[in-house]
């Protein structure tokens, strides 16, 4: 069958077709020749509960009988302020939640809030964003600028805003004559530098727990905690971009609680519907919020807005999502599970195609090298992506790789029997890719 469909950050001369998803039913993809892969990406990293799940599809229907979709211009709906509340509680410290379509445009409203903000309180020299290298946080022009990924996003460097960079700590890949210890105090020590000397930087924007697009890098036990307090001491926004880490994914519900580093703007989206609708959100604290009220001709508050804004029926699926975290207790139950991937790290680490493995609660990065000593990362004429995704399809598994990063981000709700097997047919992918990328 022709298609017309143009698939996302995919060269599309390298595919003659694609297999044709027709139903899923828990982790498992089924398409429509009657094959069966274990989602290992979660559908992009969105899945909480797996395909199929009755209790989901049941809020979606149910709601779709009542109210469709009704805006949030001068109007409001019950599951819009139902979940918002539920955000709230959720969140320490949040006081306000402001609903978009999807985690690049919740970026972008975060920015937005921290850059206004300053300017709402008469303060016009704050106005440059500081970030962490390696980081992401989207692909529209804001979230490419502040996230700047230089193989993704080199294309349009002219088009986008200057942010101030900082190294980030990665301990497969210290520079020489550095400690892992003391390459994190020299990371922190470059940003404090720069805040002491520059009062011009409106808000410090980073990835929470971890740089998952970056090749899963986690961060330091104790650099977000120390990030977010050189924010406090030299008044600079801290902004957190739970978009991928959050709502359990790195085995905590909101990773800034358990990194000890309250934001003052963060961003949530993929799993906040359970992975079955697109919305997402954007949370703010009450100094930020309040900075926005004023008179009508006052102009202070926020010119943003979508057609889709807390759109009824992802509201009410994401409510019950999250009441499904609370019942299940799926936290605790992501804890659990994810030690299965301690009992495959030896195996993982004795391949000679593999120089690293980086995991935290269910998420976990294989970085493949050519030469283990030298740390070479692979590069072959065809892409990595392609080639692990058809070695990983035949042994029943749906793989998409970063670079020379195999990740492993399956659905939240994965049983331990479950991983095991995905674990197992990840490391003979690997072992069958190898010829063809080495």
């Amino acid at each position: 069958m022709k298609s017309s469909v143009w698939h996302p950050n995919t060269q599309m001369k390298e595919w003659e077709s694609f297999d044709k998803i027709t139903k899923g039913k828990g982790v498992w993809l089924i398409d429509s020749k009657g094959n069966k892969m274990i989602d290992a990406v979660a559908s992009m990293w969105c899945n909480v509960w797996g395909h199929s799940n009755p209790q989901l599809i049941t809020a979606i229907t149910e709601q779709t009988k009542k109210l469709q979709h009704s805006s949030l211009f001068n109007l409001t709906n019950e599951p819009a302020e139902k979940l918002a509340n539920t955000l709230v509680k959720i969140s320490p410290k949040m006081h306000k939640v402001f609903y978009s379509d999807n985690g690049s445009s919740a970026m972008e409203i975060a920015i937005k809030m921290a850059l206004q903000y300053w300017k709402n309180i008469g303060n016009k020299k704050k106005t440059e964003i500081a970030t962490l290298e390696n980081g992401y946080h989207g692909d529209t022009f804001g979230s490419m600028s502040v996230g700047y990924v230089p193989e993704f996003f080199g294309k349009f460097k002219r088009q986008l805003f200057s942010t101030i960079q900082f190294p980030v700590p990665n301990k497969y890949r210290i520079p020489n004559g550095f400690t892992v210890t003391d390459y994190q105090n020299h990371c922190l020590e470059k940003i404090e530098n720069r805040f002491s000397k520059n009062n011009n930087i409106a808000a410090f924007v980073m990835e929470s727990g971890a740089q998952v697009a970056g090749g899963v890098i986690i961060y330091p036990k104790g650099f977000q905690f120390k990030i977010s307090q050189l924010c406090k001491k030299y008044d600079v926004l801290f902004v957190l971009d739970e978009i991928a880490t959050g709502f359990g994914r790195l085995g905590s519900m909101t990773q800034y609680e358990e990194q000890k580093s309250i934001p003052d703007i963060v961003s949530y989206g993929k799993m906040l519907t359970g992975g079955y609708l697109t919305m997402a959100a954007t949370l703010a604290n009450k100094k930020i919020y309040d900075s926005f009220l004023g008179e009508f001709n006052d102009w202070t508050h926020l010119f943003h807005g979508h057609t889709y804004t807390g759109n009824p029926i992802a509201a009410a699926v994401a409510n019950e999502n999250l009441n499904m975290y609370k019942k299940s207790n799926l936290i605790k139950k992501i804890q659990k599970t994810s030690k299965v991937f301690d009992e495959f790290y030896e195996e993982l680490s004795k391949m000679d195609i593999v120089g690293d493995i980086r995991y935290k609660g269910m998420l976990m990065g294989i970085e493949l090298v050519e030469n283990k000593k030298e740390k070479t990362p692979i590069h072959p004429r065809k892409s990595i992506n392609k080639i692990f995704f058809e070695e990983g399809k035949k042994q029943g598994i749906y793989l998409r790789t970063l670079g020379n990063i195999v990740m492993l981000v399956p659905p939240l709700a994965i049983t331990e029997k479950e991983l095991r097997l995905l674990l197992q047919k990840t490391i003979k992918t690997i072992q069958s890719a190898k010829p063809k990328v080495v």
